[in-house]
């Protein structure tokens, strides 16, 4: 097993960015950035133990930056459309930023697919992992409470790349979280 980092690019503010491959004893890859938690690679056997990478994305952090099709990202706060970008809580209405038509999509207009996560390269029992943590403060795209979010990638000698994600708030909020890979098989 191993995790190796390299860097992947530079944000306008300056940030660095970085790449992390992590390999199973088996061989599986799996590619992911700390830009938006995108998987940007995954090499998986098929049938007669030949690696294949199955996920569509770009090469650079730069193609990701210009051209947003959610390739391999996290998604959040709220995966999936909002329609008009509003939801009732508690009684309370919130206005999300918009950013389809009248909708909210995907996290909004900065949402999770955007943000440059907190990285930790770890190992695990089932195989080499990237621990990634974000914190959305209260307000961010128009949601309420802060939101603490942790996601871990682990690639297993079982040729599985699994997804756990936890998060925690401080106040009634709406989170549906997801990875948005486009699989090619």
């Amino acid at each position: 097993m191993k995790i190796v980092k390299e860097p992947f690019g530079t944000l306008a503010d300056g940030s660095q960015v970085s790449l992390y491959t992590l390999v199973s004893d088996n061989g599986i890859k799996a590619t992911i950035t700390d830009y938006g938690g995108i998987v940007v690679s995954l090499y998986a056997p098929d049938r007669e133990g030949n690696l294949a990478d199955v996920v569509l994305g770009f090469d650079t952090l730069d193609e990701y930056l210009d051209h947003s099709p959610f390739f391999g990202c996290l998604v959040g706060r709220f995966g999936n459309r909002i329609a008009n970008a509003r939801f009732s809580l508690e009684g309370v209405e919130y206005v999300l930023a918009q950013n389809d038509g009248q909708n909210h999509l995907h996290g909004g207009v900065e949402g999770f697919d955007k943000k440059l996560w907190a990285a930790q390269a770890v190992e695990r029992p089932d195989g080499p992992a990237l621990k990634l943590s974000y914190t959305s403060p209260d307000g961010e795209e128009g949601y309420p409470g802060n939101l603490s979010v942790t996601v871990v990638y682990t690639v297993t000698d079982r040729n599985e790349l699994k997804i756990d994600f936890s998060a925690a708030t401080d106040k009634p909020t709406i989170v549906n979280l997801t990875h948005h890979s486009y699989f090619n098989f």
